[in-house]
């Protein structure tokens, strides 16, 4: 009878949205993903007290006082030096994942925002700036990590019909960080002198959910399948993630992308970069990843109050129209969430690109007309709004979905680290330089992030395939002719059957006669 269910409708390779999977897209994503937001845009609001304490303790402590050039680079650096941190867990991310496996990287990354959160929450009672900066460089290490890692892990464990739903579940966490740290920031709650140490260190209580919860769910099935051949684990997780479906189809597409690796070791970064099996993927993600970060949506988030506070909107304003932005990304990202499985990757992410484009436009329209239209200020806040949504609703997440399903087990792994430093190295360009270059073109300077949303557009229209309902393999297919090889077809003489072995499953081989 239990074999009989395993078998069937063999064609069919999906299935059913199950409170395991639910729990651990929404663990792994909150202790993660809500991390990288809230840390993006935690210290946009404690600016002016974060410099303040850079200015007594130097003053203290070297007894020099440092000007406001001065403290604007610290500042920056402050901000930028989170980027640093994600940069270097990005080029970690390979290697981790090969030895301790998707979730087992999750779980041991978690020790690095305890020691970062600590150092930041601490730094005014020990009187230095310094660990406020390494606590940053710290959390973004684990974000760098992490960022990677989760949609990877989602993507994985995720029948190929949820999968664009799973892999955006992280994009809605990190939009809802970001809200999170606005609202906490208000000076009704910790947006006062005294608290801001307090709100840096906060990441630590969803780690700690996350470390507590997520070890009691299994490993992803393709890596105990395709990296470590542990055919018993394999059934066992795929039975927790599906409780209904077809677990032996699942496990023959397993097998059947398996047959078409040339290896199962984990490709180097180097490899990977002179395969030319995978030219057009790679070529894919360094775009999109770069894309989404020169977009200008790290402008916006970095720099929110002071881009309000230049479209002339009151002071005492600021902080809630910047909450207000932080509500419609969270609506934005749960709009995309539940529309990528009816519409598809590409339209998300086109039409986000476009959008984001003509409000970029749209912002320096309006501070350039704002003195003659006062009303013109509020047409500069709907920009901003604008990008905030067309950014969250497909381009925050989808690059991340779409680095999982251009690629196969043995690539995927140095494909994310590529991914994660083009996307953390763009980050730190635009958190560092986004003050001086505003300063030296003005409202300008977003009509370059205009031409670069709407350049990704445009690639994303003539390169990128729809990937929906594709297996892994598939999708590997469908850039064979981009790419110049030949099209790999399904062996026809092996096929995976799965008998029952205690209950769980075990794999054996059978000729077709």
């Amino acid at each position: 009878m239990a074999e009989e269910l395993l078998k069937d409708d063999a064609t069919k390779i999906s299935g059913h949205l199950t409170w395991s999977l639910l729990a651990v897209a929404f663990l792994a994503s909150f202790g993660s993903s809500m991390l990288y937001g809230f840390n993006l845009a935690v210290v946009n609001s404690p600016a002016e007290y974060i410099k303040a304490f850079y200015n007594e303790t130097l003053t203290e402590r070297h007894h020099w006082t440092p000007d406001e050039h001065f403290l604007t680079i610290l500042y920056s650096l402050t901000v930028s030096i989170f980027a640093i941190g994600g940069m270097t867990g990005a080029l970690l991310v390979g290697r981790l994942v090969t030895k301790y496996g998707r979730k087992g990287t999750l779980v041991r990354a978690t020790m690095l925002v305890f020691i970062g959160g600590s150092l930041m929450g601490f730094s005014r009672w020990f009187r230095n700036p310094f660990m406020v900066i390494a606590g940053r460089f710290i959390t973004g290490v684990h974000s760098g990590i992490s960022l990677s890692v989760v949609p990877m892990y989602l993507g994985e464990i995720a029948p190929k019909n949820l999968r664009g739903f799973l892999g955006l579940v992280p994009s809605i966490h990190i939009c809802l960080g970001v809200f999170i740290a606005q609202v906490l920031g208000l000076s009704e709650l910790l947006g006062k002198e005294e608290h801001w140490p307090l709100l840096l260190s906060l990441v630590l209580f969803p780690t700690l959910v996350q470390l507590m919860l997520l070890p009691w769910f299994p490993e992803s099935p393709r890596y105990l399948l395709i990296e470590k051949g542990n055919v018993h684990a394999t059934i066992t997780a795929l039975k927790c993630f599906r409780k209904k479906g077809n677990i032996q189809a699942e496990v023959e597409e397993m097998q059947e992308e398996q047959r078409s690796l040339s290896s199962i070791t984990t490709l180097s970064v180097c490899h990977l970069l002179m395969d030319r099996s995978v030219r057009w993927q790679v070529l894919t993600i360094v775009v999109v990843n770069i894309g989404m970060q020169l977009s200008g949506i790290d402008a916006i988030w970095f720099y929110t109050n002071e881009i309000f506070r230049n479209a002339g909107i009151p002071e005492p304003h600021i902080q809630y129209t910047t909450v207000g932005t932080g509500a419609i990304e969270v609506i934005a990202g749960m709009l995309g969430c539940f529309t990528i499985e009816r519409v598809g990757r590409k339209p998300l992410i086109i039409g986000g690109f476009l959008f984001m484009g003509l409000c970029c436009a749209g912002i320096t329209v309006s501070v350039l007309l704002q003195a003659q239209f006062p009303f013109m200020s509020y047409m500069n806040v709907g920009c901003v709004v604008g990008i905030i949504a067309g950014f969250c609703i497909g381009p925050a997440g989808v690059p991340f979905l779409i680095t999982a399903e251009l690629f196969k087990q043995s690539h995927r792994p140095s494909a994310y680290t590529v991914a994660g430093c083009l996307n953390w190295l763009s980050n730190f360009t635009i958190g560092f330089v986004f003050p001086f270059l505003e300063e030296a073109t003005g409202p300008y300077c977003y009509l370059i992030f205009c031409s670069i949303c709407w350049g990704v557009a445009v690639y994303t229209i003539f390169i990128i395939p729809e990937t929906k309902n594709k297996t892994f393999l598939e999708i590997s297919q469908l850039f064979a002719t981009k790419n110049s090889v030949q099209k790999e077809e399904p062996t026809s003489n092996s096929h995976l059957k799965l008998a029952l072995m205690n209950g769980y499953g075990s794999l054996g081989l059978h000729d077709e006669k």
